[in-house]
């Protein structure tokens, strides 16, 4: 592993936090930072999330006390009472909360005292989310935390079938109101409600209520399972991990597992039959041009934790291809690498991508390089090709070197906008196989 971080691929704590508050509905977010924290997110935020930045009371117009010289040296809570209370008068929204910036973390200033001010007049929560914490990974699960202590309802009477989506990251997966509108079609199909808090069927309600849940699902590896440890704790919510859901296979396991820890009264293999007979008539079409075309690939991915084990089990497990390196540009520990690694581990050689963490994404050119050395007399060494490179924006330079198509899906995403896209259950994983043989196609 580099150490260091070349070209981020995340924001601070705080963008993270910003991030994941400007998607909850009827939220406020109120920075407690200095002058250019929010502005500085807000444009990283349009370059890296598929063009997808600002709304009501985010971007370059969310509230921030923007503390200065006098602040810092004096203390910023008067200047932070303020702007509280301006915001409240001013900004239209159930819930409040209080986010930190590093400069105002290194003073210490006490925000939990200011917002206990206004919490006879309004729902406010205050986190401490100061940029140098970690990523703005560690930014959802901190101020999800927060939520899930102070603001979601505690004692609520738990509902059957009903579960919490956690682990999807809005702006840091640029896919993720679709991926969340297609978990939750998914998981709908079993019978099960489904709380995914972010996308526009998704009401505040929702999250207060969300202690009500039988289970939480992480759909993650390392993201959110903070957030799912502090509902355990909190309001007794057991939870389970799985992959991120792209394609059948994914979709198959993840249907099974829920229907297990649920103990659900469903005939799930039906379900599967019928969502696999669907998936495979569609692309029954496709098999011919896509042998004699020669569209299958050798690839490599480089991105977070969340799309470098999807994409890699998608590729493998239904598309057919060769992933022959995937490299994970997220800061993790040797436990975790350990465990991601092993997820990763098939049953040949064919199957089992050379697999390295690495924080610095320009080395993927040589570990490459040290899979397929230049052989310069030898005009039938063995190559790459044909390949294809999945990651960020950032790998465009990478595909170019090695003469490969590219599709960007992990962030940042620069040259691509989402909407409502999406890559998770069956239909996300056939619109994921459009997505990547157009790419293919369109570079020749």
């Amino acid at each position: 592993m580099s150490h260091y971080v070349e070209r981020p691929r995340f924001f601070c704590s705080l963008g993270g936090a910003l991030s994941t508050l400007e998607a909850l509905p009827e939220t406020i977010p109120i920075l407690h930072c200095a002058v250019g924290c929010a502005g500085n997110i807000a444009w990283a935020q349009n370059g890296g999330s598929a063009l997808q930045v600002g709304g009501y009371c985010g971007g370059l117009s969310v509230p921030s006390s923007n503390v200065g010289e006098q602040d810092i040296v004096f203390g910023g809570t008067d200047r932070l009472h303020e702007q509280v209370e301006s915001t409240i008068e001013l900004m239209e929204g159930r819930l409040y909360v209080v986010i930190t910036g590093c400069v105002t973390e290194i003073i210490g200033d006490d925000i939990r005292s200011v917002t206990s001010e206004f919490s006879d007049r309004v729902d406010i929560v205050a986190a401490n989310t100061g940029g140098f914490k970690g990523n703005s990974y560690l930014g959802y699960d901190i101020v999800m935390s927060e939520i899930v202590r102070r603001y979601v309802k505690q004692g609520a009477e738990k509902k059957k079938k009903t579960v919490n989506i956690l682990g999807i990251v809005p702006y840091m997966d640029c896919f993720w109101r679709g991926n969340l509108i297609g978990v939750r079609r998914l998981l709908e199909k079993i019978g099960v409600q489904v709380n995914t808090f972010f996308t526009d069927e998704d009401t505040l309600d929702g999250l207060k209520n969300s202690s009500s849940a039988e289970l939480n699902i992480v759909l993650s590896d390392v993201y959110g399972l903070e957030t799912a440890k502090t509902y355990e704790e909190t309001h007794n919510i057991p939870y389970i991990t799985a992959t991120l859901p792209v394609g059948p296979t994914a979709s198959e396991e993840l249907l099974r597992a829920v229907a297990k820890a649920l103990k659900l009264d469903v005939d799930v293999e039906a379900v599967i039959e019928s969502e696999s007979h669907r998936y495979y008539k569609y692309l029954t079409p496709l098999i011919d041009v896509y042998n004699d075309c020669d569209l299958q690939k050798n690839s490599v991915i480089v991105g977070d934790v969340n799309y470098a084990v999807a994409m890699t089990r998608f590729l493998t497990d239904d598309l057919g291809w060769s992933p022959v390196l995937v490299q994970f540009t997220d800061p993790l520990d040797e436990e975790q690498q350990a465990r991601i690694s092993k997820k990763l581990k098939g049953n040949g050689i064919f199957t089992d991508p050379k697999v390295v963490f690495d924080t610095n994404a320009s080395e993927a050119i040589q570990y490459i390089n040290e899979l397929y050395p230049k052989k310069e007399s030898d005009k039938y060494a063995e190559t790459i090709s044909p390949a294809f490179v999945l990651g960020s924006s950032l790998e465009r330079d990478l595909a170019l070197k090695i003469g490969a198509p590219h599709l960007s899906v992990s962030f940042p995403v620069a040259n691509r906008a989402a909407i409502t896209r999406g890559y998770t259950g069956f239909d996300g994983g056939l619109t994921l196989t459009e997505d990547l043989l157009s790419a293919a196609v369109a570079a020749r």
